[in-house]
């Protein structure tokens, strides 16, 4: 197996890695390299922080073992490689009447990645996480032995592999259930939230299978947390035309998201549905996927990247949320990229990120003013009985993350018995303290 010296960043581009990075395209040649020379293994590195990093290490790129194995129309098993992105599973599967359980907001997170990180979606409220969903995985242990691993035979094992960062060793393949979906089309009704305490009752309300809320959160005063929610479900409707992908060609100047820019910006979104709401017919990737038809986004903030905040706290816990909103949009970091969700009970793993409650998720570009923020809204999230998302995380202290994963030690348990030399360490696993260093 060859290995080729790398320098590599998550989505966020704030924090960067240098290390050997291999490629197979085999599951032979994976697992060979598993008994000879083990590493952590990484996807489309869409996770923005350092959850994909492993500086001075090495990784193993998963993205070249990306097959569809097997399908199943009896059940809805749908076997493929872990390398395979979520959003060519919609565009092969859709148009069938099948999708995934559960999709995030990016179609080019990998299997792997999904489970590693447990994804969520925008139907976590009723549907849980991506790895609730999984019927079975097939783990390469640090030793190179493949096992297969399911929440009844190895329930311990699969708690500590879903949310688990890849601790536990390289997901080599999964079996997925998928779900029937009327059409690879989507009815999305848009409506307007005058107001935080308004958002959130149209949250609560909400009986859709798919609802997310765009939020803007430069605006301050009476209209503070105001913002647009869309409810959708699949369905039948006219064929929409398909808007063209575009592409930002270069890092954007600093000014392209000056506070006057984002505050205008963010007020024609908003503007642009009407008081009364409106419904409208979407491919299924356009509702799912909205930013993938604008490759390397991530390009916007600048050549210094950019920073996700994101948390979940609970239900009662909901004026906190607003308390942060205050301060960001004080702050006048705040990107025209803020998302507000009504999340569920269901978790599949020890680290899985959701509670019931909200998640409010802001991008801001990295400063050390937007730093000094995030510590403040951590601090926040922590207190008010919350926790922050790995996937999206860089800047998190690990004092406060025993606190917010109250089942750290159980995981740690099962990722030390999994990886006894420490092979799958990776730059959040050290950073946060996730487990004893070698």
């Amino acid at each position: 197996m060859r290995w080729k010296a790398t320098e590599y960043a998550g989505w966020g581009r704030a924090l960067t890695a240098t290390g050997e990075m291999a490629r197979p395209e085999r599951h032979s040649a994976l697992a060979a390299l598993m008994a000879e020379e083990p590493a952590p293994a990484i996807g489309m590195r869409r996770s923005y922080g350092d959850a994909c990093l492993n500086g001075g290490g090495r990784v193993v790129d998963m993205t070249r073992l990306d097959k569809f194995l097997g399908f199943d129309a009896e059940t809805g098993i749908l076997h493929v490689e872990a390398g395979l992105t979520l959003g060519e599973i919609v565009r092969v599967m859709g148009p069938r009447g099948w999708l995934p359980a559960v999709l995030p907001g990016t179609g080019f997170a990998t299997v792997g990645g999904a489970i590693g990180n447990d994804v969520h979606g925008k139907n976590h409220h009723n549907a849980g996480s991506f790895t609730q969903h999984v019927a079975a995985l097939t783990l390469l242990g640090p030793d190179g032995t493949a096992k297969r691993v399911t929440p009844e035979n190895e329930r311990d094992l699969f708690r500590a592999t879903a949310g688990g960062l890849g601790q536990t060793g390289i997901i080599a393949s999964a079996e997925l259930q998928l779900r029937r979906a009327k059409s690879d089309l989507v009815t999305v009704t848009e409506r307007r939230a005058a107001n935080f305490e308004d958002f959130t009752a149209l949250l609560d309300a909400s009986e859709a299978t798919f609802s997310v809320g765009w939020i803007d959160a430069t605006s301050r005063g009476a209209t503070l947390g105001r913002g647009l929610l869309e409810e959708a479900e699949t369905g039948a409707g006219l064929v929409p035309a398909r808007k063209p992908s575009m592409r930002v060609p270069m890092d954007a100047p600093g000014f392209a998201l000056s506070t006057p820019i984002v505050r205008g910006f963010n007020t024609v979104y908003y503007r642009r549905i009407p008081r009364r709401g409106r419904s409208v017919v979407k491919p299924l990737d356009d509702f799912f996927f909205p930013l993938d038809r604008i490759y390397d986004w991530n390009r916007l903030y600048g050549k210094r990247g950019f920073h996700q905040f994101q948390c979940v706290v609970p239900l009662d816990a909901a004026g906190v949320l607003r308390l942060m909103l205050e301060r960001i949009s004080g702050s006048g970091l705040a990107s025209p990229l803020a998302v507000l969700k009504r999340t569920g009970p269901g978790r599949a793993g020890h680290l899985s990120f959701p509670i019931e409650g909200y998640t409010l998720a802001v991008d801001l570009r990295a400063r050390p003013e937007a730093e000094a923020l995030i510590a403040r809204l951590e601090d926040m999230t922590a207190d008010a009985g919350g926790r922050i998302y790995f996937a999206k995380d860089a800047l998190c202290r690990p004092n406060r993350i025993p606190q917010m994963y109250p089942e750290l030690d159980a995981w740690r348990a099962v990722a030390e018995q999994a990886d006894p030399e420490g092979r799958m360490f990776t730059d959040i696993v050290r950073r946060l303290n996730l487990r004893e260093e070698r």
